[in-house]
């Protein structure tokens, strides 16, 4: 897949730990083999060893050298309990609580980043996004200048040249009606994503209108939307607020806004509601055969990424390596 390559590589110079909070999933354990084999990430399973071991023994998946940290036995935990009653000062946590908060592996693997034992973390093969998401939120936090946790998928289809296709789209999962100034962090987050797997992001906002031709709030915000991003992001191609078919098609774009470098090429796309970005990608992935990667979460101070919780060993192992990626 384009992309993927280069970003071994820099994880070959730069090798990253990433943590699997359901580390006795056999999902999880295949795609930690892969990893281990290549030998560019560094696997924190979590989760007790003895399940752990059994379960890689009886699927057939060599693990040696992956790391195995069972909350139980943890032998940083008085330090992790002082670091989180801390960040959730104001919140009433007790030493008592928060050592039962995190007994619960998407916290405690959340915090394993926190304290700098990891660079990444992936979850969800059993978790629900919310329960990814909300430590992430409460311990990791978003970037200074940032107000939202946002989403994109990365979607590739193989192309007739020999190169693949490759598009984003945001926000298709966190953010059900984003706000303009929402709007805008979204569009500079899966722009810069789109840049690691070698896009050189065009960026539309997208509506039922292009330039005007409808009318109504919704259009409106897109339209301020697209000019507030230009604003903030001086270097990136955006235009909007766009019908998809100026967003895409040269011929379309010579009719509806000729005078647009973007319309007709754009290759990043943000759209208005949850509603539209979730039917967008997947209409995308079932009829036009992309092959979608994601949610990939953006807008926060580490890379924290979900599984869906119907993935394969595959998707797991193809997430880890763009989580990694992301950690500076």
């Amino acid at each position: 897949m384009y992309g993927f390559g280069q970003m071994i590589e820099i994880l070959k110079k730069n090798p990253k730990k990433i943590v699997f909070t359901e580390g006795s999933d056999p999902r999880i354990l295949e795609a930690a083999s892969r990893l281990l084999a290549s030998n560019f990430l560094q696997p924190i399973l979590v989760g007790d060893e003895e399940e752990i071991v059994s379960s890689a023994e009886n699927n057939g998946y060599n693990i040696r050298g992956a790391r195995i940290v069972d909350p139980k036995k943890y032998d940083k935990m008085d330090e992790m309990v002082e670091m989180f009653c801390e960040l959730r000062k104001g919140k009433g946590i007790t030493p008592e609580m928060a050592r039962g908060v995190l007994t619960a592996a998407n916290y405690f693997g959340t915090m394993l980043v926190k304290m700098g034992e990891a660079d990444a973390l992936l979850g969800g093969a059993t978790y629900s996004t919310a329960d990814t998401v909300r430590p992430a939120l409460q311990l990791i936090k978003t970037k200074p200048g940032h107000s939202i946790v946002s989403s994109c998928f990365i979607l590739v289809r193989p192309a007739a040249t020999g190169d693949n296709e490759v598009l984003a789209m945001a926000d298709c999962a966190i953010n059900i009606h984003p706000t303009e100034d929402e709007l805008v962090e979204i569009a500079g987050e899966t722009a810069a994503c789109a840049k690691i797997f070698g896009v050189d992001p065009k960026v539309a906002f997208l509506s039922y209108s292009t330039f005007g031709s409808g009318k109504g709030e919704d259009v409106d915000k897109m339209r301020n939307a697209a000019a507030k991003a230009k604003e903030r992001y001086p270097e990136l191609p955006i235009e909007g607020e766009l019908q998809f078919d100026a967003a895409v098609s040269p011929r379309v774009a010579r009719t509806k806004c000729p005078a647009s470098t973007v319309a007709g090429h754009a290759n990043t796309f943000i759209f208005p509601d949850i509603n539209a970005g979730n039917i967008g990608y997947k209409i995308a992935q079932r009829l036009g055969n992309f092959e979608a990667y994601g949610p990939i979460l953006l807008g926060l101070n580490a890379p924290i990424n979900d599984l869906s919780r119907g993935c394969n060993a595959s998707e797991v192992y193809s997430m880890a390596i763009i989580t990694a990626a992301l950690a500076d």
